[in-house]
């Protein structure tokens, strides 16, 4: 009985979000904050509704196919041409700005706590890294910012996930070798397969998928309403083939988006009609998860240094490299430190850290969920609340 009330709650949610979901975007509310808030107040009865081993396994199902969808419908929308009017500023965040915050945020973490050693730093930098446009919306999707602000806020959202991945996949290697859960022997090898080979499938699945689909399209053979289904099928392609050849599905799903994007001629609106349908679904039950399931045991294991940790990561790991990045670009200070402060934390690093924890084994692994259940949980807030007085401020 519990369980069916707990469900039609949700679903309940599900409905009122979707009818209001104009007027709540005009409030400082974001889907974020209402469905990790539902997802702490149902904890308790979604845990008993099932075995802890079922739970579990739901929990990585849903991480794999949320982020599967994510990469490949954010990498389709870097658009090349566009980039090249707008290459400037992302381009430097991505290669100067990214990397500093990688290397910043593992010496804040190794600082804090040095005895889980430098490749679980490493680990939590690169989980916490990837940016999630989503939490702060407003800013992306107001007429008040800039377009340059909104395009480079958007570009560096959409493609940092997929950069973030092979730091956030060497990091995991390395702890897991270091607690002799990995062979060492050959683990430079394993990981340069997954690096390589997740992208050459990418590369195959999402070009050739590109021209069939055109080649389908100029011939009036394909009804509009089946590219949702092509887009599913592709992400999932690429994923699966990389796996089958010993390369990171991950990388390939993003990989494949960005080709499919780039290589398909005719408007791809469907990926788009389908995330915000559809695929929004997954993206409230990820952050209804998050709210059920990883924030309860991340404030139970929660401790001075998590909290430390993230709060550095939201403002001077994350601040203080995109200042650095954007010097000589000729914004004003104010421009630099709003980019800087919008780079929210979000399903990436959430789906980061479940997937991560169930193929390894780390020291300490219940410290890093709770540095991310943190960062995560006040991103979700604070960056909800500031996002649209930010980015009218912004605009005036």
């Amino acid at each position: 009985m519990h369980t069916h009330l707990s469900v039609l709650v949700i679903l309940a949610a599900f409905i009122v979000y979707s009818l209001l979901s104009k007027a709540i975007g005009r409030t400082v509310l974001t889907l974020p904050m209402l469905f990790v808030t539902l997802g702490y107040l149902l904890s308790f009865p979604l845990q008993q509704a099932a075995s802890p081993e079922l739970i579990h396994d739901a929990k990585i199902l849903l991480g794999e196919i949320t982020l599967v969808l994510v990469l490949f419908s954010d990498a389709s929308h870097v658009n090349f041409s566009r980039l090249r009017q707008h290459w400037k500023l992302p381009t430097r965040m991505l290669l100067i700005g990214m990397p500093l915050s990688i290397a910043l945020g593992t010496a804040v973490a190794y600082w804090l706590n040095p005895a889980s050693g430098l490749a679980m730093a490493l680990l939590t930098a690169a989980v916490l890294t990837p940016t999630d446009a989503a939490l702060g919306q407003a800013v992306v999707s107001s007429p008040e910012v800039p377009d340059r602000l909104r395009q480079t806020v958007n570009v560096e959202s959409g493609i940092n996930d997929g950069l973030a991945l092979p730091f956030v996949l060497l990091g995991a290697i390395f702890a897991a070798a270091g607690m002799g859960q990995a062979e060492t022997d050959g683990l430079i090898a394993a990981t340069l397969y997954q690096i390589t080979l997740g992208p050459i499938a990418g590369i195959i699945v999402g070009w050739s998928v590109a021209r069939i689909m055109e080649w389908s399209q100029n011939r009036d053979l394909m009804s509009e309403s089946a590219g949702g289904v092509v887009f599913l099928s592709t992400a999932f392609a690429a994923y699966l083939l990389a796996e089958a050849i010993g390369g990171n599905g991950f990388i390939a799903a993003f990989v494949a988006g960005m080709v499919f994007g780039n290589s398909y001629r005719h408007d791809i609106h469907f990926i788009s009609e389908f995330m915000e349908g559809a695929g929004q679904i997954l993206t409230m039950s990820a952050f209804l998860v998050f709210g059920a399931f990883l924030l309860p045991e991340g404030i139970a294991h929660m401790s001075t240094q998590a909290v430390i940790l993230g709060i550095l990561f939201l403002t001077l790991v994350r601040m203080f490299p995109i200042y650095i990045s954007l010097l000589g670009t000729g914004l004003a200070t104010r421009e630099k430190l709003f980019l800087g402060w919008f780079g929210p934390r979000g399903i990436a690093s959430i789906l980061f850290t479940l997937l991560m924890m169930d193929r390894f084994d780390f020291p300490n692994e219940q410290e890093l969920l709770a540095c991310v259940s943190m960062t995560v949980g006040l991103s979700v807030l604070l960056h909800g609340i500031s996002a649209t007085p930010l980015a009218n401020r912004i605009g005036k």
